[in-house]
């Protein structure tokens, strides 16, 4: 049985193209989803991005023939309609001035004239399909190809290998020991936690690159990288990651207070300023400022000033690093040593010879962060950062974000690391409170 699906405005917002995804059935939007469109139209980021392709495509359908009779979406596509909700009686209590309650109405005219069709809501909104379950319409989410599966099998950048005594003894005496993929599989720069299969308590720390290279055994940093120490196997990890000039792209992701931003910053400060690890000319930092669902325009001042209250977080942290020098901080800001950089306006810039920090990176679409990453130059490397159990962006979850998106893709890749840091190290009340709370 054919099935008409009626897309919801978040549809739209999250993916420009979801019309083209429902194969040999047709589409309806729902008049009252085009105003709610263009109200977004006019913002700076991927939302905004969603809403003016989404006006683009139906204008060019629309020149194919008459939105309202339907227009052939392509080969192996239904029709598009759009239709308002037109029902003679709407539902007892519903507030008609609710755009929810006039899509549902679309979808109750739908049903009502549509006899031999399944009619399907699609929307991201769950009280939206709340709504349609108590009114007896089949609702469903909306899920991109591009989301993750399964969070809870999210590529972590670690793994676990059970060997002989034999072999643990040799790495710690500096013999070349290399797997092959049929004892084990791994990714590129992949961590791996070897313990003997006769003493559990007896286990190595190294690193895999490939195939064809033999595994180290990971420095533990216990000297330090500016004054900060890894306290935990996974926090070494990330140290290896960060301080390696041959991967150029690393992410991190950690609940609140796992030290990812912390690890990011003191291995970004020594590979800019220490002559011993100078690789880089500049620290690049940014964070989304989607959170509080304003353009940066709305803020007064120069650029700095408008970034502050975001990057707060991050300024907390470089002043810990420093010993609270506020003054060689500063000082670092204005020579452009430490830049902050807006992701409002990175398109179009080509940043080289930079260590790039973007922070809360979970908050951005797999669009934003393909931008970001395409502006990396010669000589730079691009740090990652987030926590995709927290996400402010409500048109993201931890699955369609392009954080996870991007640790998914870019497992397999030689100039790619990723760590997952599972353990809170700010203090035991933070600890606590991102278990229990």
């Amino acid at each position: 049985m054919k099935k008409t699906y009626i897309l919801d405005t978040n549809v739209f917002l999250t993916n420009a193209n979801s019309i083209f995804l429902y194969k040999n059935n047709d589409i309806v939007v729902p008049l009252k989803v085009l105003d709610e469109i263009d109200k977004h139209k006019k913002r700076q980021d991927g939302v905004g991005l969603n809403a003016r392709n989404t006006i683009r495509i139906l204008d060019s359908l629309r020149e194919k023939g008459n939105l309202h009779k339907g227009v052939r979406l392509g080969v192996g596509l239904g029709k598009l309609y759009v239709k308002d909700y037109g029902l003679e009686e709407v539902p007892s209590g519903f507030d008609m001035t609710s755009a929810d309650n006039q899509i549902i109405c679309t979808a109750l005219t739908e049903i009502k004239n549509s006899s031999r069709r399944k009619i399907i809501v699609i929307s991201r909104d769950i009280n939206m399909r709340v709504k349609c379950d108590s009114l007896e319409i089949q609702s469903e989410d909306f899920i991109t190809e591009d989301a993750v599966q399964d969070t809870e099998e999210l590529y972590t950048g670690i793994a676990s290998h059970l060997v002989d005594d034999q072999i643990i003894d040799r790495i710690y005496g500096g013999d070349d020991i290399s797997f092959d993929k049929e004892e084990v599989a791994l990714q590129p720069n992949q961590y791996i936690m070897l313990v003997s299969n006769a003493n559990e308590k007896k286990s190595c720390l190294a690193k895999f690159k490939n195939y064809n290279i033999p595994i180290k055994k990971v420095r533990s940093y216990s000297d330090g990288i500016w004054n900060v120490v890894p306290k935990n196997k996974e926090q070494m990890f990330a140290l290896d990651l960060l301080m390696d000039p041959d991967i150029p792209v690393v992410s991190i992701i950690g609940r609140a207070g796992s030290g990812k931003t912390l690890l990011a910053l003191a291995a970004g400060l020594e590979q800019v300023l220490e002559d011993r690890n100078k690789n880089y000319k500049k620290l690049v930092v940014s964070r989304p400022i989607q959170p509080m669902g304003k353009d940066i325009g709305f803020l007064p001042g120069t650029l700095e000033e408008k970034m502050n209250p975001w990057l707060m977080p991050v300024q907390d942290n470089l002043e810990y690093l420093m010993a609270g020098d506020r003054t060689t901080m500063e000082l670092m800001f204005e020579n452009g040593t430490i830049e902050i950089e807006a992701l409002t306006y990175i398109r179009g810039r080509s940043i080289s010879n930079a260590y790039i920090i973007i922070d809360e990176a979970q908050n951005l679409s797999i669009h934003e962060l393909k931008t970001i990453i395409t502006r990396v130059g010669e000589n730079t490397k691009i740090i990652l950062t987030g926590d995709i159990e927290q996400i402010d962006n409500v048109y993201l979850d931890a699955a369609s974000n392009g954080l996870s998106h991007a640790i998914e893709r870019f497992k397999s890749q030689t100039l790619a690391g990723h760590i997952t840091l599972k353990k809170g190290e700010r203090s035991k009340t933070a600890t606590m409170a991102a278990k229990i709370l």
